[in-house]
């Protein structure tokens, strides 16, 4: 009962005191970030959109392709539910609302996650084992303003427009099975879709891949910041950031939609 308790009480130290620094960081990331509004050279422009190009342009042919097979997907199954009620025709409904609300933010974050999240801890992580930010710490150059702020807010920047791709095209591919697989009239199919989309769903949708951006670039460069070794380390840093990542995505995601759904208006 008492090597219980112990590993417990340690275990929760270590979250509590991975949650107190990740805080640090993010205060120090908008920090900087709102001070780059008024100060251009606070945040490195090149690397910002170097950073935006890798994130954004390079990641849309790998997510505009889950987004598509996640709507196909989705409008098969939900049409063999709603075929049994009649409702076949509301499938598009079914597919743009659920895109919109959830599995477009949810697909884009873990993707981005899996693609970038992975990067930023390897890169960062690298350049801890070379003593490459000891040196920027010589040169007094601040390796959070140089190296973490960059990258998260182009992170925050592109993964809500990585977000609006994934909604479209998930759309778009339903709507190709609904019309060409399951015989829906095109103007049925659409008209029922337009209709039980909503602006809530699409604004909620976009803030909560704002969060999820923001998760991502905070855990990814801390576990490159905290590499301390060799090559083992770094890849094992990199493993960690894309499992916390994806873990913390579905845990905010869950409560997300309970506070957005439940407190805000429609």
């Amino acid at each position: 009962m008492k090597d219980f308790a112990g590993k417990t009480g340690q275990s929760l130290f270590f979250v509590l005191a991975g949650v107190a620094r990740l805080w640090d960081l993010g205060t120090a990331v908008i920090g900087y970030a709102f001070t780059s509004l008024f100060q251009k050279k606070i945040v490195p422009r090149d690397t910002l959109f170097h950073q935006m190009v890798q994130i954004g342009i390079d990641s849309t042919g790998i997510v505009s392709l889950v987004g598509a097979s996640v709507g196909t997907v989705l409008a098969l199954q939900a049409a063999y539910s709603l075929k049994t009620f009649g409702a076949l025709m509301y499938t598009g409904s079914l597919v743009c609302v659920a895109m919109a609300r959830e599995l477009g933010p949810l697909i884009a974050a873990i993707v981005i996650s899996g693609r970038i999240g992975a990067r930023m801890a390897a890169e960062i992580g690298t350049m801890m084992v070379q003593e490459e930010v000891d040196a920027l710490t010589t040169m007094g150059i601040n390796p959070i303003r140089y190296l973490v702020a960059p990258r998260a807010i182009a992170l925050a920047l592109m993964l809500p427009c990585l977000t609006v791709i994934v909604d479209v095209v998930g759309m778009v591919g339903g709507w190709a099975i609904g019309v060409t697989g399951l015989g829906i009239n095109s103007t049925l199919y659409i008209a029922k879709s337009v209709e039980a989309l909503c602006l809530k769903d699409i604004y909620t949708g976009l803030l909560k891949s704002f969060i999820f951006s923001i998760l991502i670039a905070l855990v990814s460069c801390h576990q490159g910041l905290s590499v301390s070794g060799g090559a083992d380390a770094v890849g094992k840093a990199t493993t960690q950031a894309v499992v916390i990542s994806i873990v913390l995505i579905i845990v905010v995601d869950c409560l997300a939609t309970a506070v957005i759904y439940y407190a805000l208006p429609t």
